[in-house]
């Protein structure tokens, strides 16, 4: 009995020094985990936020890159496309503006031109009342002159000479007003006649006779050709064709046996460039039968005379028998204007036709 407890004391005694490593190690191990029981979970605290750190960061910086995307291509085209309709609405408010300011200085460009020719109608008028009273005076002294005398020196009594003087001014004035030519006129606009475009020249193209915005042309300044057919005779009123020779093919208010013609200038006094080199020299007049279609029927071949009278009626060398409802008027040449001729004035007279 005394041999199994020594040696059990003796296993206990002959332990290896690794098996009492291993166990110091165990010792310690849980030696140390008694004493600091908070390491292992500030360990999984730390990785927790150091994963939630990452997380957020990668959220940020995904965000970012999407508002950067965002903000270069579609905010981009959409202000490139806003910016685009902006420019065009401000070019298209400023064409209609240029529209608009042409349109209200043409129209104040009409007004003061009614306003100037009234005015020089006016004065012209009145040069011509100042005239015819002053050859009426001349002829009131005259006679008051050639009078006879009573013994007292007092002129002979039951001579009204206010009475006849004024009813004289008044025949004047009348005569004055009254057409000169004193023959209807059958190629007036206002009668119904026109000017038909298709067998007419081409009008004179005047670059300096512009309205000018910001130096741009936007209307020409001419006259068209039914000017011609017009009663308003005055300084720049007139249809220019380019050149010497032109034609303008008239219908006329009704069907008639053309017998004369009338043609009318300004006359240099009152033009602006002090001569008349531009109005009509030779000219020939031709009735065009059938509808305006027909054929040409000769009339008369005619001179205006610029130091004659404005107004000169000529009547046609040629008679025709049928009625005529179209006349072809053909400018042969001017008084040495070397770009164009102006016409101011064309008249046809004749018998009309009876349709009643």
């Amino acid at each position: 009995m005394s041999g199994r407890p020594r040696s059990r004391r003796g296993a206990r005694l002959f332990r290896g020094p690794s098996e009492e490593a291993g166990s110091g190690s165990s010792r310690s191990a849980v030696l140390s985990e008694q004493e600091n029981p908070d390491a292992s979970g500030l360990t999984r605290s730390w990785k927790t936020v150091a994963s939630m750190v990452f997380i957020l960061t990668f959220l940020l910086l995904g965000f970012r890159n999407h508002m950067r995307l965002k903000e270069k291509e579609f905010p981009h085209k959409s202000r490139q496309f806003y910016a685009a309709i902006a420019e065009y609405g401000s070019q298209l408010y400023n064409y209609q503006a240029r529209l608009r300011m042409p349109k209200e200085q043409l129209e104040l460009l009409k007004k003061e031109s009614q306003t100037l020719e009234n005015n020089f109608r006016e004065i012209l008028f009145l040069i011509e009342e100042i005239d015819v009273l002053k050859a009426l005076l001349r002829d009131i002294r005259d006679g008051l002159h050639s009078y006879s005398w009573t013994a007292d020196g007092d002129p002979a009594e039951g001579w009204d000479h206010t009475e006849e003087t004024s009813n004289l001014v008044n025949y004047v004035l009348k005569k004055l007003r009254e057409d000169q030519v004193q023959m209807a006129d059958y190629a007036l606009k206002s009668a119904g006649a026109s000017v038909l475009e298709a067998g007419t020249s081409e009008s004179y193209k005047n670059n300096k006779a512009k309205l000018y915005w910001h130096g741009i042309g936007f209307l020409n300044y001419e006259m068209p050709p039914d000017i011609i057919l017009q009663p308003d005779v005055h300084p720049g009123k007139c249809w220019a064709f380019p050149g010497s020779q032109g034609h303008a093919l008239i219908k006329l208010a009704r069907k008639i046996i053309p017998t004369a013609v009338t043609m009318e200038h300004i006359s240099e006094k009152v033009s602006p460039s002090g001569n008349i080199s531009s109005a009509p020299k030779e000219f020939s007049v031709y009735g065009i039968s059938k509808q305006c279609e027909g054929e040409e029927v000769f009339l008369g071949q005619f001179i205006y005379n610029k130091t004659g009278t404005t107004v000169q009626t000529f009547v046609l060398q040629h008679e025709v028998s049928e009625f005529l409802l179209c006349v072809k008027l053909k400018i042969l040449s001017n008084w040495g204007h070397p770009k164009y001729t102006c016409l101011y004035r064309f008249r046809v007279h004749g018998t009309p036709r009876d349709d009643t």
